[in-house]
């Protein structure tokens, strides 16, 4: 009987980096879960050794911590169901795989690669099903102690038993059917001494009680075969979850032919974990309301599997960087600084000390200009430092042959302020306007273009509070001089 307590794995392949999709099934495992008070287990599914990238586990470590899905039993949190990495576990696949021999429910295949593609040729040839023919499975036991006494390569395979219905009801996409005519006598150990995924996966999930199995639409297919395996070795089999594709805008399969991914492109551009989770966990489910933007603890509580379509999801880049606009305006200004500061590290300014009352300054002049936190120093790169340029459409427009001149007479007004606040430097602009009789506009833009060497951005009294009182002076007096039409 399966336990009522939910035991869920994410079971990725050390290919490289996570895939987004990858992280969706993940995190539908972890919601449901947390929302049933279950467990999410970690397990590395890592037999496949020719496509094993070194590093790639710890990567899908570090990606999940990221995201927030702490897993309760897997690689460096060993529990009773230990070890999670499928390279440590060959001699328990080993003893089912002969035990399915011994039971005449798999055999050994001694069939070359050479004699497999001329087989397999012939029956496409003939409009037939491409499958292993069972060649093998009439060898004789002296015939087949014979051939594994001399050494010769060999593969266990299941025997897949013809005109049979496999059934099984999928949470997402109902009652689902296969005929065992289609499916061919899948391998399960093989040459080298290594399970394939589908033997190991079966076993896995058997020994570990995994109760719910949350995966991608490419494992249907290959779920008859793991129902057969479960029949054959007499365990109960799991339920099942089949989530929908994830789709580029015109529909096709989401690929890196299209753009990023994997979840590291996503973060090294400056995406929050919350947007991008919260994102992901759109990709194919919805409360059932209009409600988009989530936390964590929010998607835990909203969550079900019942609420998952079937149709293919399109992964829209646009509303992704929505989410992280919201994200990003939902957070205190405590967490905002901490972030700026880490993305500080990797900009032109890295180095130099800012402390976090001017840091709090800025991001409250620029915030609502920005979607990603990165965009602060990027766009607003004058509140760090003085700009070295100044935009020539800006001059064009804006600078006359006074400016120079009128800008002098700000600087001195300026200057000549003790302690100013905001209102005081706009005071004394109308003063200056006055003084020199003309149009605030006219002092306004020259202002802005000076301090900022752009023409848009926060308020031009917020930047000259920002930078400070003889840091405006020295720039408005620089372009006054420097600047020319």
């Amino acid at each position: 009987m399966i336990n009522e307590t939910p035991r869920v794995r994410f079971a990725p392949s050390p290919t490289g980096y996570l895939h987004v999709g990858g992280l969706r099934t993940a995190l539908y495992n972890y919601l449901f879960a947390k929302r049933n008070n279950g467990a999410f287990i970690l397990r590395i599914e890592d037999t496949d050794r020719k496509r094993y990238v070194e590093g790639a586990v710890e990567n899908l470590i570090n990606s999940l911590a990221w995201c927030g899905l702490t897993y309760d039993e897997g690689p460096g949190k060993e529990g009773e169901c230990g070890p999670y990495l499928q390279s440590e576990r060959l001699p328990i696949y080993e003893d089912y795989v002969l035990h399915l021999v011994e039971q005449k429910k798999a055999y050994y295949c001694f069939c070359t690669a050479e004699r497999l593609d001329v087989m397999r040729k012939e029956i496409e040839k003939n409009g037939g099903q491409p499958k292993y023919d069972k060649h093998c499975l009439s060898l004789s036991q002296e015939e087949i102690r014979e051939k594994l006494d001399s050494g010769m390569p060999y593969v266990i395979r299941l025997n897949v038993e013809p005109g049979k219905t496999i059934a099984f009801d999928d949470m997402i996409r109902g009652r689902i059917e296969f005929s065992s005519d289609v499916i061919d006598d899948q391998v399960l150990l093989k040459s080298d001494g290594f399970p394939t995924y589908h033997l190991a996966n079966v076993v896995d999930d058997h020994l570990m009680a995994i109760t719910h199995v949350i995966r991608g639409e490419e494992w249907l297919s290959s779920t008859p075969k793991h129902v057969m395996l479960y029949e054959a070795l007499g365990w109960e089999i799991p339920k099942f979850a089949h989530l929908p594709l994830l789709l580029n805008p015109d529909r096709s399969k989401l690929s890196k032919r299209q753009g990023d991914v994997a979840v590291e492109d996503y973060r090294s551009k400056g995406f929050l974990k919350d947007a991008l989770v919260n994102f992901v966990a759109l990709l194919g489910w919805t409360a059932g309301d209009d409600k988009e933007f989530y936390h964590m603890n929010e998607l835990i509580d909203a969550f079900s599997l019942d609420r998952v379509n079937k149709a293919g999801a399109v992964f829209d880049l646009q509303k992704l960087n929505w989410l992280n606009a919201e994200h990003l305006r939902s957070k205190s200004i405590a967490e905002l600084v901490e972030l700026l500061k880490e993305s500080l590290v990797t900009s032109s300014f890295a180095g130099n000390h800012y402390g976090d009352e001017l840091l709090k300054q800025i991001i409250e002049a620029m915030l609502p200009r920005v979607s990603f936190i990165q965009e602060i120093w990027q766009n607003g790169a004058y509140l760090f430092a003085a700009p070295e340029s100044y935009d020539e459409a800006v001059i064009k427009k804006r600078w006359t042959e006074d400016s120079g001149r009128y800008l002098e007479v700000l600087a001195n007004h300026f200057e000549a302020l003790t302690s100013p606040t905001k209102e005081d430097f706009e005071q004394a602009l109308h003063k200056a306007s006055e003084e020199l009789q003309v149009q605030h506009a006219q002092l306004i833009h020259p202002l802005r273009l000076a301090v900022s060497g752009v023409g848009g951005g926060p308020g031009v009294y917020d930047i000259v509070v920002i930078i400070g009182q003889a840091e405006a002076v020295n720039r408005i007096r620089k372009a006054a001089q420097t600047i020319t039409k």
